[in-house]
């Protein structure tokens, strides 16, 4: 009876998700992300641009519910200016009333206008239910090592961004009917298919203000950085918070040395007889 409500529980979760679980190898592509390793940072203006790409496209299904909106005008991030961030958020649409309560309007009984103050809205009112894209770049490795020991994200890093690029640029343009519902074929997703249409992100879907080529590998590379900046947007500061610690605990090793050398020297200088 357990095994038969497991497997139920499974089905469901495939349905839902999209996923069809089989023997395929999932391909992640390498990207050269300006904010990885130790000393990387955020490109402001990719932010800049992932952020419109976000609100054009991604928005209509997928919420940001734990990113403040306020947030964008943070330096390390988008940086967009006071006024901007304000008129950003009055024009940003709830478009799932049902999981924003707390954007209702006692009074008038409609939504209100969002403020730099509030979070962003969670939409994913799409069918089958769109995943909330606040941590996703965190919450997918698309680097594994042997036997999935995890090896290689000592070198490539957790493959987050690479993994959201990966889905939007590995679609193969081939479908399938699972349960009424059609799928289509992904070679990042496991199990080789998925709910999202190959038509959610297509090259020039955007217009870029900078002249930026809006081809579909340079969309998807915005996207994965600013989600990433999304889901952890104090990185910046994290990391010039560790690069001064690790300078202060050089030069306290060096320090320690020192006083020991000194402490030790009228020992360890005489000749036992």
């Amino acid at each position: 009876m357990f095994r038969k409500i497991a497997i139920s529980a499974v089905s469901a979760l495939a349905l839902t998700t999209g996923a069809v679980w089989a023997e395929e190898e999932v391909h992640t592509s390498d990207v050269a992300f300006s904010f990885e390793g130790p000393f990387g940072t955020f490109d402001e203006h990719q932010l800049q641009r992932g952020l419109q790409v976000y609100t054009e496209v991604c928005a209509a299904c997928h919420g940001l519910k734990f990113v403040s909106i306020g947030a964008l005008a943070d330096i390390g991030g988008p940086h967009l200016p006071a006024d901007q961030v304000k008129a950003y958020a009055a024009a940003f649409p709830i478009n799932d009333e049902a999981s924003n309560p707390q954007y209702l309007d006692a009074a008038t009984g409609k939504m209100r206008v969002l403020l730099p103050s509030d979070l962003f809205p969670a939409n994913h009112a799409a069918v089958p239910a769109a995943p909330d894209l606040s941590v996703m770049a965190k919450a997918r490795a698309g680097f594994h090592g042997p036997m999935g020991l995890g090896i290689s994200q000592l070198f490539n890093g957790m493959g987050g961004p690479e993994h959201i690029y990966s889905i939007l640029t590995g679609f193969t343009g081939e479908t399938k009917e699972l349960a009424g519902t059609t799928l289509y074929e992904n070679k990042a997703f496991p199990g080789g298919y998925m709910g999202m249409s190959n038509a959610a992100l297509s090259a020039g879907q955007v217009t870029y203000a900078d002249g930026t080529e809006n081809s579909l590998e340079n969309e998807s590379e915005d996207v994965a950085a600013f989600l990433t900046w999304a889901a952890e947007p104090k990185m910046m500061a994290r990391k010039e918070s560790g690069f001064k610690a690790v300078l202060l605990l050089g030069l306290l090793s060096v320090l320690l040395y020192l006083t020991n050398k000194k402490l030790w020297a009228g020992v360890k200088g005489k000749k036992l007889h």
